[in-house]
């Protein structure tokens, strides 16, 4: 943990230097001045890389040392339960219908944006509570 979070540190700082440079560059030869697409969108690659690296800063200084902070660690070390999942579920065919209908309905047309969210959110609940045994239990 300790390793990605300077990684992301070196990532930030890296976009935070390059925003800069880039708009300075283009403020000094464009016409129009600083770009108005770029400079912000590399600002916030450089915001979302800082952000990333004071939460995995945070965490590797409440949290113990991580298999990856071992020199001699091995990648099975970090090896945990990855969950369950039913193989024969049909919930993740519905909800991607209803994720590929909205974006079709944002192209195409509205009418096909609320099919989709009918798709989608059928497909979600029924993928949240497929291994419910409450009250709404299959």
């Amino acid at each position: 943990m300790r390793t990605s979070a300077k990684i992301f540190w070196i990532l930030g700082v890296f976009f935070l230097i390059v925003a800069v440079a880039y708009a300075f560059i283009t403020h000094r030869y464009e016409p129009l001045g600083i770009e108005t697409v770029g400079v912000p969108g590399i600002l916030a690659f450089a915001g979302l890389g800082i952000m990333i690296a004071m939460a995995l800063t945070l965490a590797a200084r409440k949290n113990a040392l991580d298999s990856s902070d071992d020199l001699d660690g091995e990648v099975s070390e970090s090896a945990g339960v990855q969950g369950s999942f039913s193989p024969y579920s049909w919930a993740p065919l519905w909800a991607s219908i209803g994720a590929a209908l909205c974006f079709l309905g944002v192209a195409a047309g509205w009418w096909i944006f609320a099919f989709g969210v009918i798709f989608a959110i059928y497909g979600v609940l029924s993928w949240v509570l497929e291994f419910s045994s409450g009250q709404h239990a299959h």
